[in-house]
């Protein structure tokens, strides 16, 4: 009997449940794939495209909910995108300084990326006002740390506990340059404040303790943005005033979404996967460095650029890993990958630590209590930190029934995990895996050979 994958219930306002039967036989995965267009970067595309002048066309584009929401956003602020879709979706730009006081609620679903960059945008709209919601996982989502670099610019903002979360009201103000020290690494905070410094006079600066992800500042660069990178200092500076002009753009495939099909094919034995056409963004490639420190066979082939975004095919052969420490300085290069880091974990030989993660307490779900929980009833040993885990590899797990907590990244992390269970594993609301990954479940059939 080969692996069944099951969804019940393909009406997504509904609850799902994934069952995985791992057949008595075993199984292997084999394969050549495709991963879904990077989700930092679709965002990104369909912002900028949207601010600029003249037409964006867009491929590859990730056909998630959270693009979506963000592409439902700025079509309610007088941008023209069309249909979207993977082949070509089309943007006419309204020009900078151009979006129009939408007649309701900006509702950014469950996009964190999608509220804290438009935020930037909207503070810098002088004389109009803007209110901006999101799910009720958005909601709870702290907002304070792109809302108090955007009050030291100079914005109005209003909301629940002091602005810290949604629902949120903007009334847009000429906003004043600045120079913003960002206690934490966040691309999304660096990004908004960057946003932001569009539409100021003069010039904005920020200056975070590590380097994180660079796609704002690449993409802004191509649409015609002046900026100055100090890499010695992790600063990057903005000069205000300067428009942007349409662009073509091809988004490689996700790293992030990537990153499921490395730890499986590197833990389910006789296993060999090549992933195509993956951006390997230097700010990305930190799931690449910690899983070939853990002792995965993974290749990079084909390397080559497309606009101005490095890309590769990877890959990947079943390996036995070891245990490491993940800390410091690669925990912002790799914070959406470490809930399925963790399941490589969970089959490496000796304890492997992760530290300086506490960032992961304020996504979807608090994903280190929630890993820690499932891999736990799973029959794993995973100490929670207060800004990591402590996981102790090699105690072989058992199928059961697993919440996904309504996030995307635990729904897929522990159906990866369930294909080296004995049993059945049953995961609820694994329907979360659409907010990025659409197809991933319909990939994972594709792949088993038992």
């Amino acid at each position: 009997m080969s692996a069944s994958v099951i969804i019940v219930d393909t009406q997504q306002k509904f609850r799902h449940k994934l069952i995985i039967k791992r057949p008595s036989s075993g199984l292997s995965l084999q394969g050549c794939i495709r991963v879904p267009g990077d989700k930092s970067i679709s965002h990104r595309a369909l912002m900028l495209g949207a601010i600029a002048q003249g037409e964006t066309q867009i491929q590859g584009l990730l056909l998630g909910e959270d693009p979506r929401s963000t592409a439902s956003c700025f079509q309610a602020m007088g941008a023209e995108i069309s249909e979207l879709n993977t082949n070509l979706v089309k943007i006419k730009g309204i020009g900078l300084g151009n979006l129009q006081e939408p007649p309701d609620v900006l509702n950014a679903g469950n996009s964190g990326t999608t509220l804290r960059l438009m935020l930037g945008l909207l503070a810098s709209h002088q004389g109009r006002f803007f209110t901006v919601t999101g799910d009720s996982s958005l909601r709870s989502r702290p907002m304070s740390r792109v809302v108090k670099p955007l009050q030291q610019m100079g914005a109005q903002i209003w909301g629940r506990k002091n602005a810290s979360i949604a629902p949120l009201a903007i009334q847009g103000q000429s906003l004043k340059a600045t120079h913003y020290h960002s206690p934490i690494a966040s691309a999304q905070v660096k990004s908004c404040v960057l946003l932001a410094g569009l539409m100021t006079e003069g010039k904005t600066t920020v200056t975070e303790p590590a380097l994180s992800r660079d796609h704002s500042e690449r993409m802004l660069k191509a649409f015609g943005a002046k900026l100055d990178i100090d890499s010695d200092t992790n600063s990057v500076t903005i000069t205000g005033g300067t428009q942007l002009y349409g662009q073509n753009v091809i988004v490689p495939g996700d790293i992030s979404s990537a990153a499921f099909w490395l730890v499986a094919a590197a833990i389910v034995p006789d296993s060999e996967l090549t992933i195509e056409n993956v951006g390997v963004n230097p700010t990305r490639t930190g799931i690449l460095e910690a899983l070939e420190m853990m002792g995965a066979d993974i290749v990079r082939e084909n390397q080559w650029e497309v606009a101005g975004e490095p890309v590769a095919n990877l890959r990947v052969r079943s390996s036995k890993l070891k245990s490491c420490t993940i800390a410091g300085d690669i925990i912002p290069r790799m914070i959406d990958e470490i809930p399925i880091l963790a399941v490589a974990a969970v089959f490496a030989e000796g304890t492997t630590v992760i530290k300086d993660a506490a960032e992961l307490r304020v996504k979807e779900s608090d994903r280190i209590a929630v890993m820690t929980q499932q891999l736990n009833k799973m029959g794993a040993k995973v100490t929670e930190l207060p800004d990591g885990m402590e996981i102790t590899g090699g105690t072989p797990l058992t199928g059961v029934d697993l919440d996904s907590f309504t996030d995307h990244r635990i729904a897929m992390s522990l159906a990866i995990a369930a294909l080296n269970t004995s049993d059945t594993t049953n995961i609820d609301r694994a329907e979360a895996a659409s907010i990025s990954y659409p197809d991933f479940f319909d990939t994972l059939k594709g792949i088993i050979c038992s």
